[in-house]
């Protein structure tokens, strides 16, 4: 599966159209890395992404099995430590809370399933990054 986003990036702070042709969010950088901080920092988006697809996964599962749930809540933080080589070693903490009148068996599932979706599973496995390629100028 590919997925494409678009970024257009704006002359203030470090502010950033973020699209991927339907729809579209800012990003940008807090007030002391020199943003603006009107928009979602890329660690927050990153985290935003594996949350949401913890949280839809949780709701996926339950409907497949006939659990009738409520809200599903996610908090996830991450900590990142400069180790010696440059190289960054990452801990991400997730809390999650389902409502609904569930098993202790049942929310287990649910959170293990959470814990391994499709996200998650992309971020923990192998990736290649390319060389970016330059573009030529759009002249107005």
């Amino acid at each position: 599966m590919s997925t494409k986003i678009n970024i257009k990036n704006l002359p203030v702070g470090y502010q950033s159209v973020i699209s991927n042709g339907r729809h579209a969010i800012l990003g940008d950088e807090p007030i002391p890395s020199k943003g603006t901080d009107l928009g979602f920092s890329p660690v927050e988006l990153l985290l935003a992404g594996i949350s949401m697809c913890k949280v839809a996964t949780i709701r996926n599962v339950a409907r497949r099995k006939g659990w009738e749930i409520g809200e599903v809540d996610a908090q996830l933080e991450q900590r990142a430590v400069r180790q010696p080589n440059g190289s960054f070693k990452t801990t991400v903490e997730s809390n999650i809370q389902i409502q609904g009148n569930l098993t202790e068996e049942q929310r287990e599932l649910l959170v293990q399933e959470a814990d391994n979706c499709y996200v998650t599973r992309l971020v923990r496995g192998e990736w290649e990054f390319q060389e970016s390629a330059p573009l030529e100028p759009v002249v107005a």
